[in-house]
């Protein structure tokens, strides 16, 4: 099938500087049909950057740790193009306007452990859940999550929720990768490192600068990886987690 026949949807596209709005513009460059969603009404200043016409691009605002709202959007989509062939499972961390707690797990609130839990870990599960019984029907789907090295491979004091978050994820990769891979779906993660975005501060800006490679990443380079692995090519992976961090998690010294 052509590429312009596709559709990809992408949650957590709403930051112009993000990774997930870099992933739907790079799936889009290649053809597909692009579904974007945020909780903020900016996902549509995006989808007008992608396609002023709007003929090629649908924006959602949801909250997609709600049930509904993300069985709402699939439905949608599906509405409107009949299917959907790659899910790339973007949102996660914060949501916009919404800080998250930053305090070690001793002095965290259950509510700020089930907030973050929530938006990372829930939302991929229920987009996850939600798309594969149109995948099954067809017996093609690609799935790729925006995990983390934290959690699966570091931490750091203040961010045991969230490294719990993106470890479940990984988890839910692999158990999903064995439930579905004979009706040729895969599902992957790519785990970032420290990366350039809107949302970075100046301490992960200074961390950067002591990787192998002497830099952040960009948005971009995530999304190169994320869209080799939504892509029929890589049609003999999955379960598997590709790291984006400049070989940082290699170095046992990382600078002072």
């Amino acid at each position: 099938m052509k590429k312009s026949e596709q559709t990809a949807l992408v949650t957590g596209a709403g930051s112009r500087e993000g990774i997930g709005f870099a992933v739907a513009r790079r799936l889009h460059e290649a053809g597909f049909h692009i579904a974007i969603t945020s909780t903020t009404e900016r996902i549509h200043d995006r989808a007008r950057e992608l396609d002023p016409s709007g003929e090629t691009v649908s924006a959602f605002v949801a909250d997609l740790t709600e049930e509904a709202a993300a069985q709402a959007v699939v439905d949608a989509v599906l509405q409107r193009t009949g299917r959907i062939d790659v899910l790339v499972n973007g949102a996660g961390m914060t949501q916009s306007g919404k800080p998250v707690e930053d305090a070690t797990l001793e002095q965290s609130s259950y509510a700020a452990w089930q907030r973050q839990i929530a938006i990372t870990l829930n939302t991929a599960f229920l987009m996850t859940r939600a798309v594969l019984p149109g995948m099954v029907a067809r017996k093609y789907g690609r799935i790729v999550n925006v995990s983390s090295v934290t959690g699966p491979l570091v931490s750091a004091p203040g961010s045991s929720a969230y490294s719990a978050a993106k470890g479940g994820m990984d988890g839910m990769m692999r158990a999903v990768a064995l439930e579905t891979a004979a009706d040729g779906i895969t599902i992957n993660g790519v785990a970032p490192g420290w990366i350039a975005t809107a949302s970075s501060t100046d301490p992960e800006h200074r961390a950067a600068l002591h990787t192998p490679i002497g830099r952040a990443g960009t948005a971009d380079e995530v999304a190169a990886a994320v869209v080799f692995l939504a892509s029929p090519e890589a049609s003999y992976i999955t379960g598997q987690s590709l790291v984006v961090d400049g070989g940082n998690i290699l170095q046992e010294i990382k600078g002072s």
